[in-house]
């Protein structure tokens, strides 16, 4: 049994204190919510990042359906430290939200959401860019693709890395 259970579909709600809002959920992602929960007085910008899933790939025409799966006990305590590594290079960090769905992602629908708040644009803009990189490169997190010629998990192998 996982330490951090993904919710079912409907709603996902932000913590009830704190500024950092991570998880996994098996539906469809509060994008607006999360971009609204970033905003702060104290934040004069708001950056958030939705990755969707789209038709296309390398090499892949008419991609038809998307599927996540993760090693869901290392996923929030993941992002948990790429939130914390974002507030030791930017101190000024309001609120950090890193959201991942997991199962079937349809075409055009949000697979990952980063909104990060901040007094000031360039450091939102560079701790979103990442946040979001990082969450690729360390978060053991797998992509099934369907295609008009096939189905793979991935395009080739991902070395998961710590974060830095």
């Amino acid at each position: 049994m996982s330490a951090h259970p993904i919710p079912p579909e409907g709603d996902i709600a932000p913590p009830p204190d704190g500024d950092t809002w991570t998880g996994l959920h098996g539906g469809p992602l509060p994008v607006e919510a999360a971009s609204a929960w970033a905003v702060l007085p104290s934040c004069g910008a708001v950056v958030t990042f939705s990755g969707t899933a789209r038709d296309h790939s390398v090499g892949r025409e008419g991609v038809s359906r998307l599927e996540y799966e993760a090693y869901e006990t290392q996923v929030v305590p993941r992002l948990d430290e790429i939130a914390a590594v974002a507030r030791q290079r930017w101190p000024e960090l309001g609120r950090i939200a890193l959201l991942h769905r997991m199962g079937v992602v349809p075409i055009t629908e949000s697979a990952v959401v980063v909104a990060v708040s901040s007094p000031h644009r360039g450091d939102a803009f560079d701790a979103a860019r990442f946040c979001i990189d990082t969450l690729k490169e360390t978060v053991p997190i797998w992509k099934r693709e369907d295609w008009s010629e096939g189905s793979s998990w991935g395009l080739e192998p991902q070395h998961i890395t710590d974060v830095r």
